[in-house]
């Protein structure tokens, strides 16, 4: 590829992403609360509310193409940010594979076990008590696959993609100073339209081929999608054309992702033939819509949320802990609330403060527990650098009901 030097306008931003980090943050909070919304609609999930119908389903659709993708694009940019400044690649392996591989491994063989253990006996399949229940778990010995990683499913990507990643950040970085990248990363339109060809291809064919298990051996469709997204976050994340054309586009986004939202919702309510023709047409509106609302959201961070606060700093350090342990609060806590018949407003509101209570209590207690902390998703301190970290480590969605 042609290299050029890159002009004032052009050159790499080092500063922090303020607006990226609230982003993260604000997804996250997203997928918290959407992992109550599966509580309550038709779709399968660990456990069902007694109140579950198909009203929450337009709310759940308008996120579920989106907020996934966004969270793998910031954890694009965050490793950017991380492996430029880190001296040793070995060390920041190490680094990631501690602060990942160890909530997951607590998770899968402690964490996520009540996840199953409510779910089997709300459908029946098991009636004894949780300590009853745990060696039959490690054995895999019901009709669900245990033990099971559940909604941690996320860390085991992320720390594969970064481990696949680091090797080739050299080369990586040299393509954002390639003027082809350069081309694209100026032009508005490029990034708004040929960034979803490779999405609609990967639906087309190896989505289809491979549908979403969250098996990590078998599941190419999200591996595809996934780690292209955190390709993207990763080679964008310190060009300062990219980003200039994010925030050019936010008007045009803005309307988009609405009337690509009610195109779709109209398309399946029609359902329209089912044709070559309206099948490509149809993939494109679900596509370019996700990608829509991704660039709304970081133009919008990029303009209104760019700035640190002592909120930010907190939620920052504890917003890891609270993706890792707040689904099994749900569960444990939907289980019970919903055989108290409460209604389904009293019950949801409970169900919602209880989660967020039960991941506060949980970092304020983990971060007092010194090294052990970690094993909740509570990062260790590190040695005094230069500069502050990015974003810390981070989450495409394709139009699918996810199972996690």
């Amino acid at each position: 590829m042609t290299e050029i030097t890159p002009s004032p306008a052009t050159s790499d931003i080092e500063q922090r992403h303020y607006g990226l980090d609230w982003l993260r943050l604000i997804a996250f909070a997203l997928l918290i609360f959407y992992h109550v919304g599966m509580f309550y609609v038709p779709w399968f999930w660990h456990v069902k509310s007694n109140y579950a119908s198909p009203a929450a389903e337009p709310l759940m659709n308008a996120l579920n193409p989106w907020r996934l993708a966004l969270l793998f694009f910031i954890s694009g940019v965050a490793l950017r940010f991380a492996v430029d400044k880190m001296p040793s690649a070995r060390r920041f392996a190490l680094s990631r594979s501690l602060n990942l591989g160890l909530p997951l491994l607590f998770g899968v063989l402690v964490l996520v076990m009540p996840q199953t253990y409510f779910q089997l006996r709300q459908s029946g399949e098991f009636t004894g008590s949780i300590v009853e229940f745990y060696p039959h778990y490690l054995r895999g010995e019901f009709s669900v696959f245990t033990p099971t990683w559940n909604h941690l499913w996320y860390i085991a990507y992320l720390l594969a993609y970064t481990l696949v990643i680091l090797p080739l950040a050299p080369l990586l970085r040299q393509a954002t100073r390639s003027r082809a990248f350069r081309n694209y990363a100026r032009s508005p339109a490029m990034i708004l339209l040929l960034t979803i060809v490779p999405f609609m291809v990967y639906e087309a064919t190896v989505m289809h081929w491979f549908p979403i298990t969250d098996d990590f051996i078998h599941d190419w469709g999200q591996h595809t999608t996934r780690l292209t997204m955190v390709l993207i976050g990763f080679l964008a994340a310190k060009d300062r054309g990219f980003w200039q054309s994010v925030d050019r586009l936010v008007p045009a986004t803005l309307v988009l992702a609405v009337a690509l939202y009610g195109a779709n919702a109209f398309w399946m309510q029609l359902g329209l033939a089912d044709s070559l023709a309206s099948g490509i047409a149809h993939l494109a509106i679900q596509v370019l819509y996700a990608w829509t609302c991704i660039l709304a959201m970081l133009g919008l961070g990029q303009r209104y949320l760019n700035r640190p606060s002592k909120a930010l700093r907190y939620l920052t350090g504890a917003i890891f802990c609270y993706y890792v342990v707040h689904q099994t609060i749900t569960v444990v806590a939907g289980y019970y609330l919903t055989e108290l018949h409460l209604g389904v407003w009293t019950e949801f509101a409970l169900l919602t403060a209880i989660t967020a209570c039960g991941c506060v209590v949980s970092y304020e207690v983990g971060r007092r527990m010194g090294f052990f902390g970690i094993f909740i998703g509570i990062r260790q301190p590190a040695r005094p650098a230069s500069k502050p970290e990015p974003v810390a480590p981070g989450l495409p969605e394709a139009a699918h009901c996810p199972q996690g």
